[in-house]
């Protein structure tokens, strides 16, 4: 059944990493429909990814992660590759908006993140906030470049074309409240199945705040190259320790000030016997 898609909701993606297959089908549908061009062929040589990464020209990158042991003789003790369809995670609480310049990073309709093209000037604030790496400068355009939740199709009524895409449907598209009890009764099937190590990324606030796009992982977030809770806040939302060292540093500063001009008023007082003139003063 399609998903009815209303402005003034909030809408993302909950990617299940463990039903996906690697087939890369999301990130060729990325590529399609937002007409981006594709990179010269070639082997990358790490692990069986031939893309490499997020840039601004790729939305959407499937991270194979070899995750099983290099002297196996067998059946690779349990362990598979962690497969997962990396994407920009649409922060409630976005470090790019808060940087941009010139306001062409908004939140849209459907609260998600969108870099308005015609208003970025490519100053790159935004690609050194972003914690995900997500962002990049286009080459062909030279501005800010990134996933868009397929913004144009969503005001159309459409679903992204990478969850359409998905046959495993390991993308899941959708109003993020009704996405976030799938994710709850996903994980509880998982843990009842006998994988405790499944758990949910970013689907609450401890993560900059909640992600639009959130993830269930078959390990630690560090295995994925993601920060974990205790250290995806904000530096604003989480430097309480810096601003008492900035205010701490201010009083020693200006407690040294007053010392010092104490000091200069008392040496050069009325009671203070002249200064010695050089002979070369005498002279002049």
């Amino acid at each position: 059944m399609a998903t009815e898609i209303v402005p003034g909701k909030a809408y993302g993606f909950f990617t299940d990493t463990s039903v996906c297959i690697g087939c890369k089908a999301c990130e060729v549908a990325c590529k399609e429909w937002n007409q981006l061009p594709s990179k010269p062929g070639g082997f990358l040589g790490e692990s069986l990814d031939n893309t490499g990464t997020l840039d601004g020209q790729t939305w959407r990158h499937v991270k194979f992660i070899d995750n099983v042991p290099d002297e196996t003789m067998g059946v690779g003790d349990g362990k598979a590759f962690l497969l997962m369809s990396d994407v920009c995670k649409h922060c409630e609480h976005a470090s790019c908006m808060d940087v941009c310049p010139t306001g062409a990073i908004i939140r849209t309709e459907f609260d998600t993140v969108f870099i308005q093209e015609s208003v970025c000037n490519g100053c790159r604030n935004c690609i050194a906030a972003c914690p995900y790496d997500v962002i990049d400068i286009d080459p062909d355009r030279n501005v800010a470049a990134k996933c868009t939740l397929c913004y144009d199709r969503l005001q159309g009524g459409l679903e992204p074309a990478c969850a359409k895409a998905c046959p495993t449907e390991s993308i899941q598209f959708g109003p993020l409240d009704e996405l976030r009890a799938k994710a709850e009764k996903r994980l509880a099937a998982l843990h009842a199945q006998g994988t405790p190590e499944a758990n949910l990324y970013g689907h609450d606030e401890k993560v900059y705040g909640g992600l639009h796009a959130f993830f269930l992982l078959m390990d630690k977030p560090e295995a994925y190259n993601l920060p974990n809770a205790k250290n995806a806040v904000l530096p604003q939302r989480n430097n309480l320790g810096g601003y008492l060292g900035i205010l701490g540093t201010a009083v020693l500063g200006l407690f040294g000030a007053v010392v010092a001009l104490r000091n200069r008023g008392v040496a050069s007082g009325p009671g203070s016997p002249p200064a010695e003139q050089t002979p070369e003063a005498g002279k002049r």
